[in-house]
C-alpha cells in the first residue's frame, strides 16, 4: 500500500493535470458511469465533532475510493488541525486499498480543477482580467486553477478580512509567480468585478458578496464556497440574469446550495434555469458559451467521482515516479 502526503502529492502532480482528470470525472459522471452513494454524515456529539465518509466507484478505471473528512473545532485546542481528511483508494478488480493520501489537499487540489475545467469549457478565450472572493484554505489552488487555463494578466482579490487578504496576495504572487499575472488587493467588491473576465467565489458567506448587475457581458463566475441551503454567495440577480448556468451535479446543487434554493424558495426561479451539468457540455451533449457577449455560471457543491477519479491519476503518477512510502498491511 502507498502512503501519499501533500508534498508527495505536489511532487507528481499538476494544476493543469488536475483540470484534466476533473474534467474527465465530470464527463464520467455526466455520462452514469459512476456509482456515487450518498455521503454518511455521523455526529460525534461527544467531542463536539462530525466525520464524513464520501465514497465513490468508477469502472472504466476499475478503481473505488472513500474520502473521510472530520470536522472537530476542539482540535484547535490540542495543536492538531481543524478539519483534518484523508483518501482511501481501492484496487477496483481486488477490493483491496492500494493507497492513502492526503485528503485535505486532494480536496483542495479536485476543487480548484473544478473551477479551471469550467473556465477552460465556458470563459471567453482571451480572458485578461481575473476575481477572486476569499483568501482562506481553498483560495491558492483556485487562482491557480484560472492561470492555468486562461493567459491572465491581472487578478483581484477581495477578502473582508484585511490582515488574510494582505498575506494571501503576498503568498499568491510568490506561488504563482510563473504563470506571470499580477495579484493584487482589491479595496471594495465592486472594484474586484468591474471589468473581470472570469469571477471565482470561495467563501462561507451567508449573504451575497458582490452586486450581480456589476458583471459585465462575456464574464464567466464559478460559485464555489456555498456547499450548503443557508450559504448564499451569488446574489439572485446574477443567478437569474446568467444566460447560461451549468453545475457538477443538478442533483447535489438543487439539494445543497443555497446560491439557488433560496431563489427557488423566493419563485425568482426554478430547476429550469439550470441548463445543465458541466459534463455534458465536456463530452458534446450540451453546448457551453457560444459567443462572447454570454455570461456564464457555474455551481458546484463537490462530488465523490472528482476525488477518486483525480486520485486514482495521482496514484499512478506517484507509482511510476517512485514518490511515496510503500507499507505492508
Amino acid at each position: 500500500m502507498l502512503i501519499l502526503s501533500k508534498d508527495d502529492i505536489k511532487k507528481v502532480f499538476t494544476m493543469k493535470e488536475a483540470v484534466a482528470a476533473v474534467k474527465e470525472a465530470f464527463s464520467i459522471y455526466s455520462q452514469g458511469k459512476s456509482v456515487v452513494p450518498l455521503r454518511v454524515n455521523i455526529d460525534v456529539k461527544k467531542h463536539e465533532g462530525q466525520s464524513l465518509f464520501m465514497p465513490g466507484y468508477v469502472e472504466d478505471l476499475d478503481s473505488i475510493g472513500i474520502k473521510i473528512v472530520s470536522v472537530f473545532p476542539k482540535n484547535i485546542e490540542k495543536g492538531k488541525p481543524s478539519v483534518p481528511a484523508q483518501m482511501l483508494l481501492l484496487d477496483g478488480t481486488t477490493g483491496e486499498v492500494c493507497c492513502i493520501m492526503d485528503g485535505t489537499y486532494l480536496t483542495q487540489l479536485r476543487t480548484g480543477a473544478a473551477s479551471g475545467a469550467a473556465s477552460d469549457v465556458l470563459a471567453i478565450e482571451n480572458a485578461k482580467v481575473a476575481a477572486l472572493f476569499g483568501a482562506g484554505g481553498q483560495a491558492i489552488c483556485q487562482l491557480e486553477a484560472i492561470l492555468a487555463v486562461r493567459k491572465i494578466e491581472k487578478v483581484k482579490v477581495y477578502s473582508r478580512n484585511a490582515r488574510k487578504l494582505a498575506e494571501f496576495v503576498e503568498k499568491a504572487n510568490l506561488e504563482l509567480k510563473n504563470y506571470g499575472a499580477l495579484i493584487v488587493s482589491a479595496e471594495s467588491p465592486e472594484e474586484a468585478v468591474k471589468d473581470a473576465d472570469i469571477i471565482t467565489v470561495v467563501t462561507t458567506a451567508k449573504k451575497p458578496v458582490f452586486p450581480g448587475n456589476l458583471v459585465k457581458k462575456g464574464a464567466h463566475i464559478n460559485g464555489v464556497g456555498s456547499y450548503t441551503r443557508d450559504m448564499q454567495e451569488l446574489d439572485e440577480y446574477i443567478v437569474k440574469e446568467a444566460d447560461k448556468v451549468f453545475v457538477d451535479s443538478k442533483e447535489s446543487v438543487l439539494a445543497e446550495a443555497g446560491d439557488f434554493i433560496k431563489p427557488m424558495e423566493k419563485g425568482i426561479i426554478d430547476a429550469s434555469k439550470i441548463d445543465g451539468e458541466l459534463g455534458e457540455a465536456i463530452f458534446g451533449k450540451m453546448k457551453g458559451r457560444e459567443n462572447d457577449e454570454e455570461i456564464t455560471l457555474f455551481k458546484t457543491v463537490g462530488i465523490a467521482v472528482q476525488d477518486v477519479v483525480t486520485a486514482y491519476k495521482i496514484y499512478k503518477k506517484a507509482l511510476e515516479e517512485g514518490v511515496g512510502r510503500v507499507v505492508e498491511v
